[in-house]
């Protein structure tokens, strides 16, 4: 999961940790707003449950849009009146601006890539002729809204060069319609793709169209709230109507079932990575684009494990899979005898995770995760090893792609102390041993983060495990358990969380702070055996690790409860709901993001229905005992005192439905039993996450580092 001076006297006056709340709201309660109740229950296999905050679930509605405007005040009320809010949102500013590039991508003769001049609020889509050479804006996100809130999603170039198809991400929508622009001219043809979602799209190599899939259009006033069901694959050739492509592969009798195309280099096949819900398991069907007239037909079935298609070599095809293999291997079927007895392994399992490979001539280049570090090894075609590739340090790689016959790839590296850096590697020394890389571009700010240490500890949860953590602080710092310190964690959905830099997570640090991020079972880290052991019927064992992990930086001297803060964003959401019911007792603040806090209904609304298979359903008889144990919805109880907490959500998040936050709000608010705030922050023209402005971020962080160092005392 990759994400992204003052002199010391004035820094330490600004950003000291003796900051304190008005007095107003240190010595009492805060009003909240009158939220009604409605008599609503349900009975889930004979267990009632009330619902009283259902209304909430309608975030159209005048009711709602009412309380969303008071709870805001209230919210803004209190965040405005802190003490060294606006010298952080300055030191903010100076220090998110800084250049950020993208990795580069080759095609035909021209290079692509995304740079930011640092408070841009979206990131500029160039071409050059040239690493070296002056660029032109091809795409310029910043120029469709007034406000920043219309990003660019993603970009799919075609092969020569000439064209690039580009997805627009509507304030914070996952909803994305397609367009495509000619480069040389810089103009948009007639082309407009509309209702995609969770699909990328994949260009013929003759450039006449290119596939996609997409939902029906949703009913007018459902697009935010709507159930996503029944994607469908297309063709659609380009200058013509979106209302005249080709459907190429439907499932109704599979209604939640969904597709990403592949058109391999040589363009002989459409692959078709079938998917359903989030869990990491998949089939994949076979388009032979050579032969006309050619049906879809299935090359694997089963959905017993993941299968990432790498590359291509005539008719044999190289996949990425857990395939009797938890942490990974690389095995190659040919599309002429695709039975598996007749399948062969290439690269074996080992000690570390896959995380990816890329084939570039006969050499893999593969990344893999040792204790959630990136570590690239190389390896001849056949398989066996070549050596390992050197990288700048300890971080976090991304990158190494690129067309099989390339003669150049890129990639990322980056660490909690160390901005993107990008560098090149040339691939046209016939010998593969050597394969060399050089700086292309290095990101620097105003900031001297030699200043910084970060190490890597683990800590032991309730049954035995080993959990790391990653801890990040100025090297002076004294372990007396007085330190400001954030905990962050995700814990699910076989996504691992590695290292990487963000300005805001740095002001943190230079703020005097420390940052721990845990890589809590339920993640991809240790490979398939980790994310099972924290989903389902396991989902308890993330919360005691996430807890150990607290317990931790506690024992160790490097805080204490009072001065420890949490934060969780979306699954990480529902990891800090559960973690403040569950240990009221163990956190000085808490800042739950976008999560899912309604255990109960989160099925019902938009693509929830796909985290079945991470967290079970209340449909299902065997998990309703486990989900209400744990659901912080569900778990909230009168009389308690909860540690400060500051809710987040966005108006127009249809991922995680902003009714989860409202509800588990307004039902934190009536049990609040002391004095510590209960607040809600809630984005206007923005989602999940993805796309927001660089000065929406600015504000929030500027919102929650303020809060944290008002309420760790």
């Amino acid at each position: 999961m990759k994400y992204r001076l003052t002199p010391l006297l004035v820094c330490f006056l600004l950003f000291g940790s003796t900051s304190t709340v008005p007095a107003q709201n240190a010595t009492s309660k805060l009003t909240y707003p009158n939220t009604e109740t409605v008599d609503v229950t349900d009975t889930y296999h004979g267990t009632s449950v009330a619902d009283p905050y259902r209304w909430l679930e309608d975030t159209e509605s005048d009711e709602t849009r009412a309380w969303i405007e008071a709870e805001n005040k209230v919210t803004q009320d209190y965040l405005q009146a802190l003490p060294g809010r606006e010298a952080m949102r300055e030191r903010l500013e100076k220090l998110w601006n800084y250049e950020r590039y993208g990795i580069p991508t080759r095609r035909g003769d021209r290079y692509f890539y995304s740079h930011n001049d640092g408070l841009q609020n979206q990131s500029v889509f160039y071409t050059a002729d040239s690493l070296d050479s002056p660029r032109k804006v091809l795409i310029d996100p910043n120029n469709l809204s007034g406000d920043g809130t219309v990003a660019l999603a993603s970009t799919a170039i075609t092969k020569d060069g000439t064209l690039v198809a580009y997805s627009l991400a509507d304030g914070g929508s996952d909803w994305r319609t397609w367009k495509v622009r000619d480069v040389a001219t810089g103009k948009d043809l007639d082309d407009e793709v509309r209702w995609v979602k969770f699909s990328g799209v994949a260009w013929m190599p003759d450039n006449s169209g290119f596939f996609y899939a997409r939902y029906d259009a949703p009913v007018e006033g459902s697009e935010l709230l709507g159930t996503n069901e029944n994607q469908k694959l297309y063709f659609h050739e380009l200058g013509s109507s979106q209302d005249d492509d080709t459907l190429i592969l439907s499932r109704p009798d599979h209604p939640k079932w969904g597709f990403s195309p592949i058109v391999t280099e040589d363009g002989r096949y459409l692959v078709i990575h079938n998917w359903k819900g989030s869990e990491p398991k998949s089939q994949v069907f076979l388009k032979r684009l050579d032969q006309d007239g050619a049906e879809v037909e299935p090359l694997i079935t089963g959905f017993d494990a993941e299968y990432d298609l790498i590359a291509t070599v005539d008719s044999k095809l190289y996949f990425l899979t857990d395939h009797e293999a938890p942490r990974r291997r690389v095995i190659v079927i040919d599309a002429d005898s695709p039975e598996r007895e007749n399948w062969n392994e290439v690269i074996a399992e080992s000690e570390n995770v896959i995380e990816s490979a890329s084939l570039f001539g006969d050499v893999f280049y593969v990344s893999s995760l040792k204790d959630a570090r990136s570590l690239i090894t190389r390896h001849e075609i056949g398989g066996a090893l070549i050596d390992e590739f050197e990288l700048p340090g300890l971080g976090s790689v991304g990158g190494f792609n690129g067309y099989q016959d390339a003669t150049e790839t890129f990639f990322s590296f980056t660490n909690y102390v160390t901005p993107g850096a990008i560098f090149r590697v040339d691939l046209t020394d016939p010998s593969p041993a050597k394969a060399t890389a050089k700086l292309w571009r290095q990101s620097e700010l105003d900031l001297d983060l030699d200043s910084f240490v970060t190490e890597q500890v683990f800590c032991t949860s309730k049954d035995g495990t080993k959990v790391p953590i990653i801890i990040t602080r100025h090297k002076d710092t004294k372990l007396d358990g007085s330190n400001q310190t954030l905990l962050y964690a995700y814990g699910g959905f076989n996504i691992s969380l590695t290292p990487s830099f963000s300005p805001a997570n740095a002001a943190w640090v230079d703020a005097g702070g420390i940052y721990a991020v845990a890589n809590l079972r339920g993640g991809g880290e240790y490979g398939r055996e980790w994310h099972e052991a924290g989903m389902r019927l396991n989902k308890q064992n993330v919360f005691d690790d996430f807890i150990a992990a607290a317990e931790y930086l506690i024992s160790s001297g490097y805080t204490s409860s009072k001065h420890l803060g949490i934060r969780g964003g979306s699954n990480g959401g529902l990891l800090v709901g559960a973690a403040l019911t569950q240990r009221p007792d163990l956190f000085g603040a808490c800042l739950p993001a976008v999560g899912v806090m309604d255990m109960l209904r989160f099925q019902k609304f938009t693509i929830g229905w796909a985290w079945v298979g991470e967290y079970g359903s209340s449909d299902e008889a065997d998990q309703i005992e486990n989900l209400l144990s744990y659901s912080p919805l569900h778990n909230i109880k009168e009389g308690v005192c909860y540690p400060a907490t500051l809710v987040s959500t966005a108006d127009r998040d249809d991922r995680v439905v902003p009714g989860h936050s409202f509800k588990f709000t307004a039902a934190l608010q009536k049990a609040q039993s002391c004095n510590n705030p209960t607040l809600i922050r809630i984005e206007t023209r923005a989602g999940h996450g993805a796309g927001t402005p660089v000065s929406k971020r600015i504000e929030e962080y500027t919102d929650l580092w303020t809060f944290l160092k008002a309420n760790l005392q």
